[in-house]
């Protein structure tokens, strides 16, 4: 059980990431409503509140965290009809997991607390994985008293909790972090093409480079993916595209070159092109081997 008293919050989108975050809510005893596009996970039919919109959430919730894919689908459940702003009372809060536009994030958050109501932006990293494990890393914008109530919440899903600074600035801090994954997956993708190329096993390529300066996460995990062709969606190529064409918008109006960042995601976008959209990001290895005419491994 949590070491907070039981509360009634609303979790709307129960997708790959937010199912399971949604579950450890409900595991530490926390009453929950749920709003969700398509089927309804069975856990949370048996074991939570299904709503019929992202309003009737609001009227039964306290807190009411959103994990959706994209910056149309964040100001649809907040403003669209029967969203979650026609419902919310003063004193309410609101959370909001997706990784979205952070200039859009301001001004949805300035329409909350407008309202008498508290927001966070919270988006997340660590992938399905992440999620199952409670081990995801949460980058939170908003004012500190929000975040302390909320806080207690963040950390039944995540292990590192951080207030990065105010509303907006969550999100700030998940573009950063989306620069980073995808640079380092095209990385260890362009040196496993190019140790498959020349002959060597990449896999022992790999297992060498784990003992080095060049080790990271990417490499264990996503480099491990592209050696078995395991390409199941953690974090599909989709979602990777969108976030960083919220970088080179972001980019272009703060008057900022993002040359590597370009890079990554036209590869992204050529993957996308291949057919591969809905694969794990770690395909964007595939858009390399396409270049090369050449597999690390064979599917």
């Amino acid at each position: 059980m949590s070491n907070t008293a039981p509360q009634r919050i609303g979790f709307i989108g129960l997708g790959i990431m937010g199912a399971p975050m949604a579950g450890h809510l409900l595991d530490a005893g926390h009453q929950l409503f749920v709003n969700t596009q398509g089927p309804v996970p069975e856990l949370f039919v048996a074991k939570a509140t299904v709503c019929a919109s992202a309003a009737e959430v609001t009227r039964q919730a306290d807190i009411v965290f959103i994990m959706v894919p994209d910056t149309p689908d964040v100001e649809k459940v907040l403003f669209g009809e029967n969203g979650v702003a026609s419902a919310l009372t003063k004193g309410k809060t609101v959370v909001d997991c997706s990784s979205i536009d952070p200039i859009a994030t301001k001004g949805f958050a300035q329409k909350i607390t407008d309202l008498g109501c508290g927001w966070i932006d919270a988006p997340v990293s660590g992938g399905e994985v992440g999620a199952k494990a409670a081990s995801l890393t949460i980058m939170c914008g908003g004012d500190e008293g929000t975040f302390g109530r909320v806080r207690p919440l963040l950390e039944k899903m995540g292990k590192n909790v951080t207030l990065v600074g105010a509303a907006g600035d969550g999100q700030v801090c998940k573009v950063a972090n989306q620069i980073i994954v995808a640079l380092n997956i095209a990385a260890v993708g362009e040196a496993l093409v190019f140790a498959s190329k020349a002959g060597a096993d990449p896999a022992k390529v790999r297992q060498a480079l784990m003992g080095g300066f060049a080790s990271s996460r990417i490499l264990e995990v996503h480099g491990e993916r592209m050696i078995k062709r395991t390409f199941a969606p953690g974090f599909r190529i989709a979602l990777h595209q969108k976030d960083l064409n919220l970088a080179m918008q972001s980019a272009r109006s703060l008057g900022v070159a993002l040359p590597q960042t370009a890079g990554a995601a036209q590869l992204m976008n050529a993957c996308a092109a291949l057919g591969h959209g809905q694969s794990d990001h770690s395909a964007l290895v595939k858009a390399l081997e396409a270049l090369a005419q050449h597999p690390v491994q064979p599917d």
